[in-house]
C-alpha cells in the first residue's frame, strides 16, 4: 500500500474533509511521506535505544560485576522515556492545538533527534563514573520528550488530511513507521555486530547507530518543512476555536476517553516490548542465541507486524475501528497463553511462531488507533488528547514491561510472562468496549 493507492482511495473526498476557499492542503504524497519518515525516525531512535539497553548499557553505564543486576539496571532505564512522554504530550500538544501541528511537528523532532544523537557521545562509567548514567537517563528522557510530541502530530496530519471514509487508511501510516524504525536499527546492529570484534562494539561500535540519527532527522525535517497546516486545523485556527489550556479542557470534558484511551493501547504497548525487548534479552541469556542471530529473527518477524499494518487500516474503515481492534486483542490473549508452551520448547521454529504472531497482532492492534484516537477527540484538543492517551497508555504497558517480564520469567518461569501478556489484552478489551465507534463520526467539532 504506497502513496499512490492512498492518491485513488482519496479520489473522492467526503464533506467533513472537503476544502474549503482558503483552506492550505497537502498533496496526498507528501502526507504520506511526512507521515511515514517522521515516526520512522522517531521510533528507529527509540529502538537503537531499546537495543543498546539489552546488549550494551548494562555493563558500560551500570558495572556491578553481576550480569542480571546490570540488565536489569539498563532496563530500568527503558522505563524513563515512558515516563516523559505524557509530559512531552501536554507540552507539544499545547502547542500543536494553540498554532498548529506542523511547527510542533518540526520541533518534536528535532528534541528526540538531538537527544539520540548525544547519547552516542555520552562518556562511559569507567571514564565519569555515576555522571554518566546520570547523563544517561537525562538524555533518555529527552527521547521520551520528543516521542511524546510526535505521534500525536503525525496522526493528526494523515488524519486531518484524509478524505473522511479512508482515515484509518491514512492514519496507519505514522503507525507503519514503527516496524520500517525497528528494522533500520536492528538490522543495523546486526551488521555491526557481524563485522567488529566483541571488543570493538562494546568500546565504540554501539555509538554508531546513535550518530547516524542525525542523517535522518535532517531528511526528516526537510521534508516536514515543505509541508502546509492540516486543513481541518486552518478552519479551526480561522474561526478561532482554540481553548486557553488544551491539557484542562481535555481534562474537564474529556477525562472518561482519555482514561479509557490509555487502557485501551495498554495491549499495543506490552505486546510489541515483550516481542522484541524482553524477548531479545530471553533469547540471548537464556535460550542461548548469539545476538546477530536473534536480531535477525527479530527482523523477520516484524515483516508481520509491517503487513498487518496496512491491513489492518483497510480492514477498520470498512467494518469499524472497534471489531478489528478486538480481534487483536483476542489474538494478543491467545499469544500470551502461548508464551510459555512455545519458548520452552527449544525449537527455533516455535520461537519464531511466537515471534511472528505476536507483532502480527501487534501490527492489528497498532494499525487503526492513528485514526481511532484522534477520532475520539474535538478539533481545539485533538493533539493534546489523542497523544496523551497514546502516551499515559505506553506508561501502563511498556514502561515496566521488560524490567517486569524478566522478574516474572527469573521467579515463576516464562509462562508468567505470557499470563501478563494476556492480562494486559483483557484490560484493553474491557477499555475499548466501553469506547464508541467512530468510524462515521465527522472531525470537524
Amino acid at each position: 500500500m504506497g502513496p499512490a493507492d492512498l492518491n485513488t482511495a482519496g479520489a473522492h473526498r467526503a464533506p467533513a474533509t472537503a476544502a474549503t476557499p482558503g483552506a492550505p492542503a497537502n498533496p496526498v504524497r507528501r502526507v504520506a511521506a511526512a507521515s511515514l519518515i517522521g515516526t520512522t525516525i522517531e521510533f528507529y531512535d527509540f529502538y537503537v535505544y531499546a537495543t543498546a539497553a539489552v546488549l550494551v548499557f548494562g555493563p558500560l553505564f551500570f558495572p556491578s560485576g553481576n550480569e542480571a543486576a546490570e540488565t536489569l539496571a539498563s532496563l530500568a532505564t527503558f522505563a524513563i522515556a515512558f515516563v516523559a512522554r505524557p509530559i512531552g504530550s501536554v507540552v507539544f500538544g499545547h502547542f500543536g492545538d494553540r498554532i498548529g501541528r506542523k511547527a510542533t511537528l518540526v520541533a518534536a523532532l528535532l528534541v528526540m533527534g538531538v537527544s539520540t544523537v548525544l547519547i552516542g557521545v555520552l562518556p562511559t562509567h569507567a571514564s565519569v563514573g555515576t555522571l554518566a548514567p546520570v547523563l544517561l537517563c537525562l538524555l533518555r528522557f529527552g527521547q521520551g520528550f520528543g516521542l511524546g510530541g510526535e505521534w500525536g502530530g503525525a496522526a493528526l496530519l494523515a488524519t486531518e488530511n484524509a478524505p473522511a471514509n479512508r482515515r484509518a487508511l491514512f492514519g496507519m501510516l505514522p503507525q507503519l513507521g514503527a516496524p520500517l524504525g525497528f528494522v533500520l536499527a536492528n538490522t543495523l546492529f546486526i551488521v555491526l555486530a557481524s563485522t567488529m570484534s566483541e571488543d570493538a562494539f562494546t568500546a565504540w561500535g554501539w555509538r554508531v547507530p546513535f550518530l547516524l540519527s542525525a542523517v535522518l532527522v535532517v531528511l526528516g525535517l526537510w521534508i516536514r518543512l515543505s509541508l502546509t497546516e492540516t486543513p481541518v486545523f486552518a478552519r479551526a485556527l480561522a474561526e478561532d476555536r482554540q481553548v486557553r489550556v488544551p491539557v484542562a479542557e481535555v481534562l474537564r470534558r474529556s477525562w472518561k476517553v482519555l482514561v479509557l484511551g490509555a487502557f485501551s493501547v495498554m495491549l499495543t504497548y506490552t505486546l510489541f516490548y515483550l516481542t522484541t525487548t524482553w524477548s531479545l534479552t530471553y533469547g540471548t541469556k537464556t535460550l542461548g542465541y548469539e545476538r546477530q542471530d536473534f536480531l535477525l529473527m527479530l527482523c523477520i518477524a516484524v515483516l508481520f507486524m509491517a503487513a498487518a499494518t496496512p491491513l489492518s487500516g483497510l480492514l477498520s474503515d470498512r467494518a469499524g475501528r472497534r471489531p478489528v481492534l478486538a480481534t487483536a486483542m483476542v489474538g494478543g490473549a491467545v499469544v500470551g497463553l502461548l508464551t510459555g508452551p512455545l519458548l520452552s520448547s527449544g525449537s527455533t521454529a516455535l520461537v519464531m511462531v511466537w515471534l511472528c504472531a505476536g507483532l502480527f497482532f501487534m501490527g492489528l492492534v497498532f494499525g487503526p488507533i492513528g485514526a481511532y484516537l484522534p477520532e475520539l477527540f474535538p478539533t481545539n484538543v485533538r493533539y493534546t488528547g489523542a497523544s496523551l492517551a497514546f502516551n499515559a497508555g505506553s506508561i501502563l504497558g511498556a514502561s515496566l514491561a521488560p524490567y517486569t517480564a524478566v522478574r516474572l520469567a527469573q521467579a515463576h518461569g516464562v509462562s508468567w510472562v505470557g499470563f501478563y501478556l494476556a492480562g494486559t489484552a483483557v484490560v484493553s478489551l474491557v477499555a475499548l468496549a466501553l469506547l464508541r465507534e467512530t468510524r462515521t463520526s465527522a472531525l470537524e467539532d
